[in-house]
Order: structure tokens, then C-alpha cells, then sequence
């Protein structure tokens, strides 16, 4: 039986039948990462910051699971993060400007123009997928974590930067820091670890398990997405902010339409004004 965790594992490009995983466990097995889905790039960022965590925690990345309650079936999940006291669920954000929200309202927006959906309803829906992997950890184990880049500003509930909720809107950069100072209010709640060793890494081969890695099941998901937000576009109750390839900043409909209409232009890419100008 393995005594200590030495190293975390991102699974971006760990097919199953391909992961060291039952194997070796060390630096050396580390996989390279490359992007190659919008937004993997800030993700691939992310996992720099979560490689400066404690030995003894572990993470998965972009992981596909069978959620029943999803429309597409599936919950796609950024980052995991099983550490000794608590399992952590991050979903990142990459948009632009100040982020408004209220962690009991189902609406939040960015600059106070564009509406998204709160990302804490959307993570909590990802909890669910993965409380169904592991059956036997208690919700209140769970940390729901949102991550936003350094070009946001946030206008949201005070306690949702406090480390003693169990609800946390971070920075990427300050990722790592958040969760340390996490683990550390809940050893000292606990006195002892709540997960060992040995069930930390049972979690992390649990879910990796259950990772989806057949590229067309991960393309119909991404695909029902879409149309999800098309309808919803349509009905003027946007769920997903589309943003500017660019700079990330949030745009409306009009604009989104007008960059898809113009496809020999913008190449199937969606601009905000400023950025449009620039491919003249």
C-alpha cells in the first residue's frame, strides 16, 4: 500500500487506458498539458497554481461524468482538488470587467450588462455529479470554489471572499493560497485528518474511472450546451455570456450574431467592438 501521495495529476490528456496512474506516482510521470479547447489556456494556468499545493493533496482537470440531472447527461467539471479535510470543486471563468452577483440570487452580470448565470448554482449542479462518484463523502466536505482572471473586479457578497465559508470567489492567481488557508481553518476544526492517504488516492481513481474521454460523447455535450444557450438566447434570458476571443470581455447578442454572420471574416471567432476593428 502506497504510505504517501508524492505528486497531483492533472488529466487533461490522460486517456484512461494510457494514465501512469496504477503505476508510478512521482514527478517524472508528470503529463504534459497542452490546450486545445477555448478557455483550456487559463485552465492550463490554473493547473501551475495547483502544482503548488501540499504533497498530500491531488487534483483532476477537465473531467467529463455522468450527471442525470444535466441536460446533456454529463457535468463537465474544471478542477477537483481532494486534499486530507476537504474535496474542492472549482469552476473558472475567464471573462472581463466587474463581476456583480448575489450568492442567493439565480442571476449575476458582468459590468451590469451582460447577465450569466450564478456560477455557484452551476458548481453546485457539478457537486452533485461528483457526490454521486463518491458515495460515501458527506456534502458538508465539499468546498464549492469560482475562479475568475485578474481583469475581473468583484461586487458580490462579502462572506464569499471570507476563508470560513465554504462558498469562495478567488482570483487564479491566489488559487493555491485559498485553498491552503481553506485546509488549514478545517485541521484545526478537526484536529485529524478526515480522509488518509489511501482514500485520497481511492477518490482520485474513482474519478478518474469516471472520466468520459470519448471525443464524440465529450462533443455531443459540448454541442447540447450550445443549443441550450441559443434557446436561451432567443427567449432573452442569456445563461452563458459569450465573450470576445480576445480579451474575454462579455458581449451581447447582437454582437455575437453579427461576428457569426460575418464567418469568411472572423473565422467562426467572436469579437467585441474594439477587437473587430483590429482584423480590418
Amino acid at each position: 500500500m502506497i504510505s504517501k501521495i508524492l505528486k497531483r495529476f492533472s488529466m487533461k490528456k490522460l486517456p484512461k487506458e494510457e494514465s501512469t496512474l496504477s503505476n508510478v506516482k512521482t514527478k517524472e510521470n508528470k503529463s504534459n498539458i497542452t490546450p486545445t479547447r477555448i478557455g483550456e489556456l487559463g485552465e492550463y494556468k490554473i493547473n501551475i497554481q495547483l502544482d503548488q499545493l501540499p504533497k498530500s493533496c491531488m487534483y483532476l482537470s477537465d473531467l467529463l461524468i455522468p450527471n442525470d440531472k444535466a441536460k446533456s447527461g454529463y457535468s463537465q467539471i474544471d478542477h477537483i482538488i481532494l486534499t486530507p479535510y476537504a474535496v474542492f470543486v472549482i469552476e473558472t471563468k475567464n471573462y472581463n470587467g466587474t463581476i456583480y452577483g448575489d450568492r442567493n440570487r439565480a442571476k449575476w452580470s458582468i459590468n451590469g450588462k451582460f447577465p450569466m448565470m450564478n456560477p455557484f448554482n452551476q458548481n453546485y449542479g457539478h457537486i452533485q455529479a461528483v457526490q454521486s462518484v463518491l458515495k460515501n463523502v458527506d456534502s458538508s466536505i465539499f468546498i464549492s470554489m469560482v475562479s475568475f482572471t485578474k481583469r475581473c473586479t468583484f461586487k458580490v457578497n462579502e462572506e464569499l471572499r471570507k476563508i470560513q465559508s465554504n462558498d469562495l470567489i478567488v482570483y487564479d492567481t491566489e488559487l493555491s493560497e485559498y485553498i491552503t488557508r481553506k485546509n488549514n481553518v478545517l485541521k484545526l476544526q478537526h484536529q485529524q485528518p478526515v480522509f488518509s492517504d489511501e482514500e485520497v488516492l481511492r477518490m482520485f481513481d474513482e474519478l478518474h474511472d469516471a472520466n468520459i474521454t470519448d471525443f464524440e460523447v465529450r462533443e455531443k455535450h459540448v454541442e447540447i450546451l450550445k443549443a441550450k444557450s441559443s434557446k436561451a438566447d432567443s427567449d432573452g434570458s442569456i445563461n452563458q455570456v459569450e465573450t470576445c476571443k480576445t480579451c474575454g470581455i462579455g458581449v451581447s447578442v447582437k454582437v455575437k450574431d453579427f461576428c457569426i454572420s460575418n464567418n469568411e471574416r472572423f473565422k467562426g471567432n467572436i469579437y467585441c467592438f474594439e477587437h473587430q476593428k483590429s482584423l480590418l
